[in-house]
């Protein structure tokens, strides 16, 4: 059976208080040997940190650009504070979730707009301090994401080597033009595909896992999030008593399934260079998957 790497998962979602060790047990089942958790705001870092501990996963810690408006700025000193309690726990891979939403219309405009902006970059020189990757939250806001991560590059010594990238980590849920996705590619980063590429109709982001080098490519489910087509059901069909399915990272190899397809490659080939493009983008997670039981 194919191993898999699930980027992106929130175990730590109220959808998954009651039967959390059932779902990451039904998940190793289909062979998603480890799950990377990102927290979206403070109050949540103990959880997704035990979380990790519990099954044997990792964690990232940040403040997500949705949660920013109820967030303080002594936040910031809060999360700088817990990367460096946590400096030397194994599980600790990124700072997370974090990054821009231009979608949701309260974000696009006084005070949240520039209150975000800054959580963000004020995140990002966390991150550069703290030698973490990033995990990056990118809605309709590819370009200012990238205009950040190059201001702050250019504004303090990486402590890197010649030619190593700028950054490493994730631009999570990418679906933006073939460009922006080069730009994140050159910096460093790699590009998390999920759920939403097994929509018919989301054909720029098809265009693009097909178009794109396989080894930029890292798989994730947003779980309880992005539900794969198989889980939507339509508002009509909820009012007829149709429940939405959850999402689960379960549901991560049928997703990669699809990407195969798409791509006309063997599912093998698909598991083994995301597994790898994701060690790329989390360094941390390599030794903990070498250790972990087969």
């Amino acid at each position: 059976m194919p191993h898999w790497i699930d980027t992106h998962c929130h175990l730590d979602a109220p959808e998954f208080a009651h039967d959390v060790a059932a779902v990451r047990a039904r998940a190793r089942e289909h062979g998603v040997v480890h799950c990377v958790l990102p927290a979206v705001e403070v109050a949540g870092f103990e959880a997704v940190r035990r979380l990790a501990h519990a099954f044997g996963d990792s964690y990232a810690l940040g403040i997500h650009p949705l949660y920013v408006g109820r967030s303080q700025e002594s936040d910031l000193a809060r999360l700088d504070a817990a990367l460096t309690a946590h400096q030397d726990d194994p599980r600790l891979v990124a700072v997370g979730e974090i990054g821009l939403d231009y979608f949701v219309p309260e974000l696009c405009s006084s005070p949240l707009r520039e209150r975000q902006e800054h959580f963000y970059v004020e995140q990002l020189k966390l991150a550069r301090q703290h030698g973490l990757p990033v995990i990056l939250h990118v809605r309709r806001s590819a370009d200012m994401l990238l205009k950040g991560l190059r201001a702050v590059a250019n504004g303090a010594a990486p402590g890197a080597g010649a030619g190593d990238p700028l950054w490493r980590g994730i631009a999570h849920a990418f679906n933006g033009s073939l460009q922006q996705a080069q730009a994140f590619i050159d910096l460093g980063l790699k590009l998390g595909f999920g759920g939403a590429l097994t929509y018919e109709r989301a054909q720029n982001l098809r265009r693009l896992a097909t178009e794109l080098p396989l080894d930029s490519i890292v798989l994730e489910t947003d779980a309880p999030d992005m539900p794969p087509h198989w889980l939507y059901r339509t508002a009509e069909q909820r009012s007829n008593g149709e429940a939405q399915g959850r999402n689960e990272p379960g549901e991560l190899p049928r997703i990669a399934q699809v990407l195969a397809e798409l791509r006309q490659q063997p599912i093998e080939r698909i598991a083994d260079a995301s597994t790898a493009s994701a060690g790329v983008a989390l360094p941390a997670i390599v030794p903990l998957i070498r250790a972990a039981p087969s």
